[in-house]
Parts: C-alpha cells; structure tokens; sequence
C-alpha cells in the first residue's frame, strides 16, 4: 500500500512516498511543494493533486498518509486564536498568572513573564474542592458551572478549558462539569484537563488545557478542509497526524487533541533518525535538524529517541512525554548584526519572505546563507528547491556594510558569522548533552534539514564528535520521519503518597495497558503491539524526578525492588552517582502504548545502483578557517554505494548541498547516505 509523508515548513511542504510493494529506504520518492501560508492546506492538496496526475494516487485504491503540521504551533506562539474561558477551583482564579517561583533567566534583571493565554476576566472559581487522594471535600453544583459557562459565552469565549483541583486523581467533577455544559449549551466547545494529560501541577495543567483549547480552535478548519479534499477526490486513503512524542494517531484524535501536534515537525526528524540509525548501525546519535530560522538538535541512544517531559511552545510550557529536542536560534536565514563591537548571529531571522538576500526576494540583511554564497559553500550555478538561484552580488551588497564595521573585508566577515553561529550551537549542544548524560565521543551526527549538511560538520569538529551521517533523504528528512512514524501513545497515572506494594504496582500497569490497547484500536491496525514501562522516582526530598525504565519480567517477582534498582542505576548513569540507602519516592507510573505500522526497510539492497561520471565534475573554491581552498571538486547526487573522496569536497544533490570539510572522508553508504569519516 503507498504510503506518503508530508511535512510543512515555512518555505516548502515537503513530501516522501514509499510504494510499500518489495521496494526499501533506497527506492523512497522526494519532493517540495512551496509552502501557501496562511492557507496551509492548499500545498498539502497541490501535491496530492500531483501525484494523482503521475498516477501514483487513484481514487479507488487505499494509501496511508502521515502527516506533520505546524498550523497549531504558529497559532499559539502569534497567539492568533480567538478568546477562551477558563473555570477552576474556587480561590484558584490567579493560577496562570501566579505561574512558578522559577524565572526563566533568573540573570534577566528586567525580564517579565509571560502573559497567560486568556485574560483574568475569563477565569471563572466554580465552588467545589477534591483532596489531595481524590476525595470529595466540596460537592460540584450544576448551577455554578451553568452561570460560569454563561459569563464566558456571553463575553465571546470560543472554548471553555475546564481545570479542577487534583482532577489528575479523580476527574469525577470534571465530568460533571462537562455534562452540563454539554447539556445546557450543545454547541459549545470545551476540554477537560484530566482528559488532555492527567498530571499533577496546577499551572502547567490549566496551560495545557488552554493549549489545546486554543489550537483546537486553529485546527478544526485546517483538518477539515483536508478531510474534506480526501473525502472527495481520495476517498480510500486514511490520514494519520504526527505527534510530539514521534508517533501518529488518527485525525479524529488530532482534532481532539492537537496539544500533541505543537511539536510534531521536529518530532518527526528524531523518528526519522532513530529508523536510519537501526537501518545503518548507528545506535546513539545526535540530530541536527537545520533549517531556514532554527536549527533543532535531539538524542537517539539505543536507537530510541530520548523523551523529556516538560517543553516549552513560545512562552508556555508543556508538561507531557515529548522528543527531547533543543532549539537553537540559528538558521540560514538568521540575520548576522552588531551589538555594539560583537558580532551576532541570529536569533531573528530573514524568514521565507523576504528571505536572505541572495534570495533575490528582497532581503537586504546579511545572513548565514549569504555568507555561505559569499565563502562557497554554495553556488550561484546551482538552484536550490523550486528551481530558486542565487546572487552573489546580493550577498555582497548586504554584508559591505557589517564588513566596514568591523574593519574586515567581505569574505572574512562572511567567514566570522559561519564561525559564531557554529559557536551558538556548541554552547547549546554541549549543556544539552551534559543534562541527557551522553558525551560526544559516544555519538555519530545525523543531520538534515536545507542548510543540516552544510554546517553539521563544521559543528562535529568543533563537538568532536568524528563521525557524521547525511541522509539521502536530508532535505525532507522530516516528511521521512512522518513516513516511518508508528502509533505512540502516552499514558500517566499517579501513585505519589500511595501505599504501593509489587500486586499494585502490576494492578496499575495492566490498567494502563488495557487503555493503551483500546486507544490503539481507534486508530489504526498495527503489524505489532509493544508496551514500554517507566517510573517516575525520586530519594524522598529530591526536587525533581528521573524517567526510569522498568522491565516486565522484573516485576513478576518483588516488582518494588526492580523499581528502586533501576532507579539507582539510572541516577547513578546520569548523575554518576547514587544513594542504594535511601529511601525513595515513586510519583506516577507511565506506560507508552507502540503500534507498529508497515514502513521501508532494507528491501532492493541488491539491486544495481547507476552511478555518475564522478571524472567529469565542476570545481570551486571553498573557505576553511581562514584560507582558501582551489580547484575543490563538486560530486552529484547518484554516487554508487561504496564511493569514497577526500575532504574538501562538495556533493550537490537536487535539494542539498554537502560540504566535506579538510581532513574528513567522505564514503557513500550502502543505502546512498553520505557517511563522513574524521581522518586522524
């Protein structure tokens, strides 16, 4: 069965398709689409549309499609929704403005927080109180709830986020809050927190909720436009969404849920690592998704992302099991300036429009892509996507006059932003790892994303880290990602101040299964089901917790014992160091629920791979710390498996360009990644 994954950016929406019929990784389909903001779905259905015309899609034959958006994201982090009403405990009223004691950047003597999503005349106290076990202390009245909902429609509230005290433990007056909401006023839209993630803490928990409230809102119309197209013109194929853990679920859950997509684009790219680390032997990586504005960088140990359970979407945070990914403000499009005699890269950038200068597309500002054009890592020979060619003359234009500033001429001035924005990410991505407790020797880098190949190894020297990955597939890496994603579901349950002993330890499990299992068959049919289990744990006074892995068999027996030895060895492997005599404190019991669904391997390995005249390839010059280099040679896309060259060199493909910087080799894999090699 075809299988496509689609991913949009700012720039392009990217698609990948696999056939799904005895063909592997090798034999997967790209290509871009100019991304139609604000109306998004309009690219996504223009290249359907061209796939239906090569006769790839009929309409009466079924595809799965895997879809990435950004549509909730941006409507959050512009804050672009229409207004919302939260009801909450009675004496909570001040709960998103009160936040947490933390700062941000506790060194910003002048930062503010953020302000909350609603305003505090849309926060309504309803008269009722759980106890911390769940017990009823203050009944709900129907009649509160019925005045609450009212005030809130009536002062023009689109969805009314509902957000109990300790409804995490017992959601029994949440749902009777949703009863008479739906009840009394039918066409009213609302959510329950303990519904959308059912977790201790207050604050982050009515975030959540309001989150999904508000990009339920920008979502609904998104998603049903496209389920209207398929609906129409491809009515056996079924559309999955992509998730911020790295899986899927069906569109009836995105649109009930589309917290979970606020996060879903990077997500895919860590999805996509891990499938083409265990494809090609690369266990622990780490992930360079680089684009026009950020660059994002992620963890895959063991060929499993690295989850993180608290993230943040422009000034809110997330408090769920999410890919651990680091954003970082530097792109291709990331604008180089002054702060006063310091030169700075980023984090505001040129964006799609008008885009670096080179672009021709009116930018004026010089950027990392004109400084790449200006020191050759990219050519004015050679369009990027969407046939778009670059202009030298631009670049120049804009960097003159960041260059007489600083007393250097154009191509060291060029030179210097390359070399801070590769200092931006270092000083990220080594606190990064250092809090996953992984260090870079340990690691091979994988990157992707328009600019990932052209800056990943320049950053692998700098981390030295000595090998590097350049996916086939790079440019679109994360519309791949949505391509090989699974069904991934999360589930919570809470057990701190309960008596827990090894039945009910496995008691709680199994219940969490049993709703794993029933979320999956909502969804779609899956080739493999497996469960993974973890333990929050923390010694008794601790301030914050560890995720820590169980293992099934360890708890047929004194399951509570397994649970304090792999907490220790888990602390011990992070923290290097542990206390086996202390007492610890089990928080909440997780379970996430994997639905495998059919995706490309290995298949075609064998098959003959035509390879280009490497002999007769252009030249140009390249510059590395500070020197130039002549006469570099410049390979094309179709390089047969096994093929090697020495650094620097150049590969351009139809959508990324690979630069091979002195003193690393450059072999092209079996599959026809690109594998970097440090020389010693």
């Amino acid at each position: 069965m075809l299988r496509i994954g689609i991913d949009i950016g700012g720039t392009f929406t990217d698609f990948a398709i696999w056939d799904g019929e005895g063909s592997g990784y090798r034999e997967v389909e790209i290509f871009k689409i100019p991304s139609t903001p604000p109306h998004f779905a309009d690219g996504v259905k223009r290249g359907l549309l061209r796939l239906m015309e090569q006769g790839r899609l009929h309409r009466d034959k079924p595809a799965l499609i895997v879809h990435g958006t950004t549509v909730s994201t941006n409507a959050v982090i512009e804050r672009s929704g229409p207004p919302l009403a939260l009801l909450t405990t009675k004496g909570f009223r001040d709960v998103l403005e009160i936040g947490r004691l933390r700062l941000d950047n506790p060194t910003d003597m002048f930062g503010q927080r953020a302000k909350p999503l609603i305003r505090s005349n849309m926060v309504f106290e309803i008269d009722e109180r759980l106890l911390a076990d769940g017990s009823v202390e203050v009944p709900i009245r129907d009649g509160d709830v019925i005045r609450a909902a009212t005030s809130a429609l009536q002062g023009s509230a689109s969805a009314i986020a509902v957000c109990f005290l300790h409804s995490y433990r017992n959601p029994i007056h949440e749902k009777r809050a949703g009863a008479v909401i739906k009840e009394h006023f039918p066409t009213a839209e609302f959510v329950l927190s303990h519904e959308v993630w059912a977790q201790q803490g207050e604050y982050e928990r009515a975030n959540a909720t309001l989150l999904n409230a508000y990009a339920r809102t920008a979502m609904i119309g998104y998603l049903a436009e496209l389920r209207q197209f398929l609906e129409v013109e491809l009515p056996q194929v079924r559309l999955l969404v992509t998730k911020s853990n790295g899986g899927a679920m069906s569109l009836d859950e995105a649109v009930r849920l589309p917290i979970h997509t606020l996060l879903s684009g990077p997500a895919a790219g860590v999805s996509a690592a891990s499938v083409l680390g265990s494809m090609v032997a690369e266990p622990n990586l780490l992930t360079m998704d680089m684009g026009g504005t950020s660059t994002d960088i992620s963890i895959i140990r063991g060929h499993q992302g690295v989850v993180a359970h608290e993230a943040k979407v422009g000034d809110f945070p997330i408090t769920m099991p999410v890919s651990a990914i680091e954003a970082i403000g530097a792109g291709g499009g990331s604008i180089a300036w002054l702060d006063g005699p310091i030169l700075k890269v980023g984090p505001r950038s040129a964006g799609a429009f008008p885009g670096p200068a080179c672009y021709a597309k009116g930018g004026t500002e010089p950027t990392l892509s004109d400084a790449y054009l200006i020191c050759g890592y990219l050519s004015e020979d050679v369009p990027l996507a969407d046939d778009l060619r670059l202009r030298r003359d631009l670049a120049e234009a804009a960097f003159r006059p960041l260059a007489d500033a600083l007393g250097f001429d154009l191509v060291k001035a060029a030179e210097s932003c390359i070399t801070v924005a590769t200092a931006n990410m270092l000083a990220s991505a080594l606190p990064f790892m250092a809090r996953l407790g992984v260090a870079p020797a340990e690691l091979t880098l994988m990157v992707f994303g328009g600019a990932g190949a052209i800056h990943g190894p320049l950053l692998a020297s700098e981390l030295g880290i000595p090998r590097v990955v350049v996916p086939r597939v790079s440019s679109v890496f994360c519309a791949f990602g949505c391509l090989v994603s699974d069904l991934l579901y999360d589930l919570i349950s809470n057990v701190q101040g309960v008596g827990l002993t090894g039945a009910l330890l496995r008691e709680h499990f199994a219940d969490l299964r049993r709703a794993g299992a029933e979320w999956l068959r909502r969804q779609a049919q899956p080739t493999e089901v497996t469960y993974e289990l973890f333990a929050h744990v923390r010694y008794r006074g601790q301030s914050f917790d560890v995720d820590t892995r169980l293992h099934e068999h360890g708890l047929d027996a004194d399951g509570l014992e397994h649970v304090t030895t792999a907490f220790h060895e888990e602390h011990e492997r992070l923290f290097k160091h542990c206390h086996p005599t202390r007492e610890i404190e089990v928080l909440a019991l997780r379970v996430r629920v994997r639905g495998a669904l059919p995706r490309p391997g290995t298949d075609g390995l064998n098959k003959a791979v035509e390879s280009v005249n490497v002999e007769s390839r252009r030249t140009r010059r390249l510059r590395f710390q500070g020197e130039w280099h002549d006469a570099v040679q410049v390979k094309q896309a179709g390089l047969a498996p096994g093929w090697r060259t020495h650094g620097p060199a150049i590969v351009e493909q139809e959508t990324a360009t690979t630069i091979v910087p002195p003193g690393f080799a450059l072999e092209v894999g079996k599959f026809g990644d690109l594998i970097l090699q440090k020389e010693h």
